[in-house]
């Protein structure tokens, strides 16, 4: 077994980000809604409504709550799931099945194509996203037993890294599948789209097995039993309590909670916005969206370098600030402008500076705040709670005013207070031993 620090042991863990982003990429933020969103504009009524389960539903207000509700599920089921890694010791078991989950899910939405299939589109979101997320679970919480206090900011940042060098490839490669469909024998653009999600699925299944055959497996002898089940839900409660005696980790959690929502709904939403709003076509959105991972690893290196030299805290409060920024941009752009494009690619170069930093900074942040324990999984269970029932919360925001106002800008822009709001907590912070 490799011990803590070992180069191979880091390298294989980040790699897990190498395999996995290319779902945050292609499915989350980049093909995917982009074809829902031109699939559900050929079969809506004159209301521009589709029906689903006997009800009228605005469509990007549809694929908002059906997120929302597959990361509703992803909270309660991660610190059930996170209390048995737990007791039985082996997280690596649990990552491979929720990355199965996911994978098979991805590449199932190769049969999403027209409105008889529209649960198809919908249900394997779901499963999709609990696969992904349910694994990242487990992912997180080896941080801590893979890298040294004072490597992880860097260890963190090489995972954000490689995820975004791994997903622009494959993305590069479906971008060139997508608006070239004849160098590859395929039909057309929404069959070529299709078969980009079965690339998708092989790609995180395949790669993650370099990270699966170095990450440590500590089986413990004991045998499940039905209380087990109930255990993380349990540790969850003690957690929240534990929490309270250490005013930095709680500070810093409400903060995380308010920025999440925010950075969590625009990464999902931009494909939409940039179709839906700004009517732009989609191979500008897709290299605006390819931009962005390009300049976030950049990013990513960055700020790990910045907090590095001034400190966590003050690094992710100017990614804080930055995020607010690219709030008032989208809000005042408008598809009437000229070169609206343009001012889109401007913004999409914006949101890649901060995109890695903010996500890199905040896991390594949560793990030096962390106290003495061996109950990392639950700890990140937490930390995932918290992330996930903020995107929920932030979802349902934003679909409420797609729904009340038929516009995406003012959702936009009601996400800018969120930021305000994770601002101001974050700087009441007080400075710890690991964290400045």
């Amino acid at each position: 077994m490799l011990k803590k620090g070992d180069k191979k042991l880091i390298n294989a863990w980040a790699f897990y980000d190498w395999a996995n982003s290319v779902y945050s990429l292609v499915i989350s933020t980049a093909v995917f809604p982009i074809y829902y969103t031109t699939l559900t504009e050929s079969f809506v009524n004159i209301e521009g409504k589709v029906t689903f389960l006997g009800t009228q539903w605005d469509p990007t207000t549809l694929y908002d709550y059906t997120l929302a509700f597959s990361f509703l599920i992803v909270a309660f089921l991660s610190p059930i799931l996170s209390g048995i890694a737990d007791y039985v010791g082996n997280k690596l078991k649990f990552l491979k099945r929720f990355c199965l989950l996911g994978s098979i899910s991805v590449m199932s939405l190769y049969f999403f194509e027209g409105e008889e299939t529209l649960w198809i589109g919908l249900l394997f979101t779901v499963l999709a996203s609990i696969g992904f997320w349910g694994s990242i679970v487990f992912y997180n919480a080896y941080l801590p037993e893979v890298a040294h206090p004072k490597d992880q900011d860097r260890v963190s940042a090489k995972g954000f890294i490689n995820g975004y060098v791994g997903s622009i490839i494959l993305l590069i490669l479906c971008l060139m599948l997508i608006q070239k469909p004849d160098w590859f024998g395929i039909e057309s653009t929404g069959v070529a789209t299709r078969y980009s999600f079965i690339l998708v699925g092989l790609w995180w299944l395949g790669f993650a097995q370099i990270t699966y055959r170095r990450l440590p497996v500590v089986e413990k002898k004991e045998k499940l039993k039905k209380e087990v089940f109930w255990n993380g839900l349990k540790e969850l409660r003690k957690v929240a309590k534990e929490i309270k005696e250490y005013p930095a980790l709680k500070i810093f959690l409400i903060s995380f909670f308010m920025f999440s929502v925010g950075v969590q709904t625009i990464i999902l939403m931009a494909g939409i916005f940039g179709s839906k709003e700004l009517e732009l076509p989609t191979a500008d959105l897709i290299t605006v969206i390819l931009l962005v991972q390009v300049v976030a690893i950049f990013g990513a290196f960055l700020f790990s370098r910045l907090s590095e030299k001034v400190g966590n805290i003050k690094a992710l409060k100017l990614a804080i600030i930055i995020w607010g920024l690219v709030c008032l941009i989208a809000f005042m752009l408008d598809k009437s402008q000229p070169n609206v494009g343009h001012y889109f690619y401007g913004l999409g170069g914006l949101i890649g500076l901060v995109l890695g930093a903010i996500q890199s900074l905040s896991r390594s942040t949560y793990s030096k705040l962390l106290p003495e324990t061996d109950d990392h999984a639950t700890y990140f269970s937490f930390y995932d709670v918290t992330e996930k029932l903020a995107i929920v919360f932030g979802m349902i925001v934003f679909g409420l005013l797609i729904a009340l106002t038929g516009s995406m800008q003012w959702s936009v822009l009601f996400l800018a207070i969120f930021f305000v709001l994770s601002f101001v907590v974050l700087s009441i912070m007080k400075r710890t031993e690991h964290v400045k």
